[in-house]
């Protein structure tokens, strides 16, 4: 007879179980707002967080003047003391404060899994600290390694954000840097809610941040995709789907999204804000700058293929909406392609500019907060009779907030090189956990 006992345990094709995951806390930084009651009074009054910049007046041949800066923000200065923000620039900063507001909002400040294996990051945003690339770039141009420091290079790298919410925090997790210029937020969620559903973590901190600085518009502005028409009127732009936009507008902010898997929230008594049921993400594999829309309306088929939907189930969908000539008609016509002229479809960046890697994250936080209110907002500057017509057919919310129940959101972000996400959300209501995630 032969001894089994210390045989090792037979291996199984049997494939981990896909979890549930859900959104409780969320912390945010904007042009339009730093509080939920802030930002609704900004999309109430249409009120624009575009503004003139006097900074970049001195900067040669610099066409846009325009920008949308975030709103103020205060820190704790012990919390943040010196030591403890050395190696973070502005966009580390914004990140690491966000999340400290979104896990106060889940109710994890103080708890000790955040602080273990429990708890990754996946963060982004298009690049790190203006000035320590710099300090970097001194030493180019003048042989001379005079004001490079010990932080210069963490402050510069592309996965700053969550390297350094990851240290201060101490989680110690999967970090996933989703550096991929506008999609850095959407994807910081999307690479979030797979590491749960695949069952890599209980909790996940995602999201996005972009520091301001006039390199950002400097970018856009060769490639004749800013906002100059207005320079002298800051509040009137940008204009999404209007046939009289002129180019984005670059913005700042940061927004943070605390994630777990459906049974850890409720294990907890976990208030939930919303269940992520599907998300979606390709690439156009054509141009670097020129958007693909038939992969657009793919990536979108993806999501509510991942969240088991028809297109007819959706609510909402909030677009990207750049104010680039292109950028708009393409994506216009994808989501046309999918969902026709039904769906009720807007975005946020007539109020606050296109904030770049935060952007996903933002426009996430902001959806789910208006779905769970019962409106959803107007494309700021956007009129019914100024619609371009290169434009798809599509219900634009113009004018003001539109009353709107929802259960159902999607939202939708394209970057540079051809990256397309796609996130769906569903409002989350009592039983919900003993609903499958499509019903």
């Amino acid at each position: 007879m032969t001894d089994h006992s210390s045989s090792p345990a037979p291996v199984t094709d049997s494939p981990r179980p896909w979890r549930r995951v859900v959104v409780t806390g969320m912390g945010w930084i904007s042009p339009i707002g730093n509080t939920w009651a802030d930002v609704k009074t900004s999309l109430e009054t249409n009120t624009s967080g575009v503004v003139r910049m006097t900074d970049w007046e001195s900067i040669e041949d610099l066409n846009t003047r325009v920008a949308a800066p975030a709103r103020p923000f205060d820190i704790d200065p012990v919390k943040f003391s010196r030591k403890r923000v050395r190696a973070m620039g502005r966009v580390a900063l914004m990140a690491v404060k966000t999340t400290a507001d979104a896990l106060e909002d889940a109710g994890l400040s103080e708890s000790p899994e955040i602080a273990s294996n429990a708890t990754g990051v996946a963060y982004g945003s298009s690049a790190g600290q203006p000035a320590a690339v710099a300090e970097l770039a001194h030493l180019i141009l003048t042989n001379s390694c005079r004001g490079i420091t010990a932080t210069t290079y963490v402050r510069m790298m592309a996965h700053t954000a969550p390297v350094n919410i990851g240290v201060f925090f101490g989680c110690k997790g999967r970090i996933l840097t989703t550096s991929s210029a506008c999609t850095s937020g959407s994807w910081g969620i999307g690479g979030a809610y797979e590491a749960i559903a695949s069952g890599k973590n209980d909790i996940m901190i995602a999201g996005g941040s972009e520091e301001l600085h006039a390199t950002d518009a400097a970018i856009f502005d060769t490639l004749f995709a800013t906002s100059t028409r207005y320079n002298h009127a800051p509040s009137e732009t940008p204009r999404p789907f209007s046939s009289d936009r002129d180019g984005l507008v670059v913005g700042e902010g940061a927004g943070t999204l605390i994630l777990e898997s459906l049974d850890h929230a409720l294990a907890r008594g976990a208030r939930i804000y919303a269940e992520i049921v599907g998300f979606g993400s390709n690439s156009d594999g054509e141009h670097i700058t020129s958007p693909a829309s038939a992969q657009m309306a793919e990536a979108m088929r993806e999501a509510l293929k991942d969240a088991g939907l028809t297109a007819d189930r959706i609510d909402y969908v909030n677009g990207h909406g750049t104010a680039t000539d292109r950028g708009d008609v393409a994506e216009s016509h994808a989501t046309h392609a999918v969902f026709g002229s039904r769906v009720p479809f807007s975005t946020y960046k007539g109020h606050m500019g296109h904030t770049l890697g935060a952007c996903g994250a933002l426009e996430a936080i902001f959806a789910v907060r208006g779905m769970r209110e019962g409106f959803v907002p107007p494309t700021l500057h956007l009129e019914a009779a100024r619609i371009d017509p290169d434009c798809a057919e599509l219900d634009y919310v113009t004018g003001g907030i539109r009353p709107l129940e929802q259960t159902y959101v999607m939202t939708n972000n394209f970057a540079f090189g051809g990256i397309n996400t796609s996130l769906i959300f569903r409002k989350w209501r009592d039983g919900d956990e003993f609903r499958p995630k499509n019903a």
